[in-house]
C-alpha cells in the first residue's frame, strides 16, 4: 500500500504544494478574475488575502507558523482568500506588491491596510486591529 493510499501525504511532493494551512484558515483561492468578486461577496466581514508565490522561502515560513497554531487567527474572525502572485502577476501588479507574503486587509470592498511579511501573530493581530480602526473610522493604533 502506498502512503498515498494510506492517506499520508506524498513525500515526493514538493513542499509549496502544501495547503495544509490554507485549509486550516479556510483559505479561498481567488485570482484576477474571481478576487473583487470574492471580496464583495464578504459582505461586512473583514477580508485578509494572502499574498504568496511558489518557492517562496518567506511564504513558507508564514504558512509554516500560520499551520502550527491556527486557533489565535481563526479567532480573528477573518474572511480569509489567497492568490499566487507568481501564477497571477497581473495581482502583483495591481495591488503594487514589491515583495511577498503580503497580507491585505478589505471591507465592503474597500482596502484598509496590509501587513508586507510574517512577523508572528502579535504584530499580525496588530495589523488586524488597525484595519477594523479604519474600517470604524476610528483614530489608527500606535
Amino acid at each position: 500500500m502506498s502512503t498515498e493510499q494510506a492517506g499520508a501525504p506524498d513525500p515526493s511532493a514538493a513542499p509549496h504544494l502544501d495547503h495544509r494551512a490554507f485549509d486550516a484558515l479556510a483559505m479561498r483561492e481567488v485570482d484576477d478574475a474571481t478576487i473583487d468578486s470574492a471580496i464583495a461577496a464578504a459582505g461586512d466581514a473583514l477580508v485578509c488575502v494572502f499574498f504568496w508565490g511558489v518557492d517562496c522561502f518567506n511564504c513558507e515560513m508564514a504558512k509554516k507558523a500560520m499551520l502550527a497554531n491556527p486557533g489565535p487567527l481563526r479567532a480573528l474572525e477573518l474572511h480569509w482568500l489567497h492568490a499566487n502572485v507568481y501564477a497571477h502577476p497581473q495581482l502583483g501588479r495591481r495591488f503594487g506588491l514589491h515583495g511577498i507574503p503580503v497580507f491585505m486587509f478589505f471591507q465592503n470592498g474597500k482596502k484598509l491596510g496590509r501587513a508586507t511579511g510574517w512577523h508572528g501573530r502579535g504584530q499580525f493581530a496588530a495589523a488586524v486591529a488597525n484595519a477594523r480602526l479604519k474600517a470604524s473610522g476610528k483614530p489608527l493604533a500606535g
